[in-house]
């Protein structure tokens, strides 16, 4: 009798070992992901903004023309005022003192309407943020 009792808990042992075997090989745990993987799903989640650098030569070709643009509407702005001298002085003195209050009416009223058109857009632009 004990010999039968020993064979069968041999054979129930032996039967237990390989069920549990089978039943790790169908576990639904998710296997460890790579670690350059884990890496490249974290760096996802965070938004990084990415500099997409132009040639060299391109953004040294842009750099030379805004430069030149810039010298351009300086000399441009420069030649306006020297004009407007010029005109003013080849005048008789009536007519210099006329072209000078003209200028500073000009100026005045200018500066009046543009910040009255501030004070609107300001206005309207309350009255549609709510």
């Amino acid at each position: 009798m004990n010999s039968l009792s020993i064979k069968k808990f041999l054979i129930f042992s032996l039967i237990f070992s390989l069920s549990v075997s089978v039943c790790q090989a169908q576990s639904f745990d998710r296997p460890p992901a790579h670690r350059l993987q884990n890496h490249s799903r974290k760096g996802a989640l965070r938004s990084k903004t990415i500099k997409v650098r132009e040639p060299k030569a391109v953004e040294k070709a842009k750099n030379k023309a805004e430069a030149k643009e810039k010298k351009d509407k300086k000399a441009y702005a420069k030649s306006v005022k020297e004009n407007q001298k010029h005109s003013i002085e080849i005048q008789t003195p009536e007519v210099k003192e006329r072209m000078k209050q003209n200028i500073k009416n000009s100026n005045a009223s200018y500066k009046a309407k543009k910040k009255n058109n501030l004070s609107r857009s300001k206005k309207s632009g309350r009255k549609y943020r709510r």
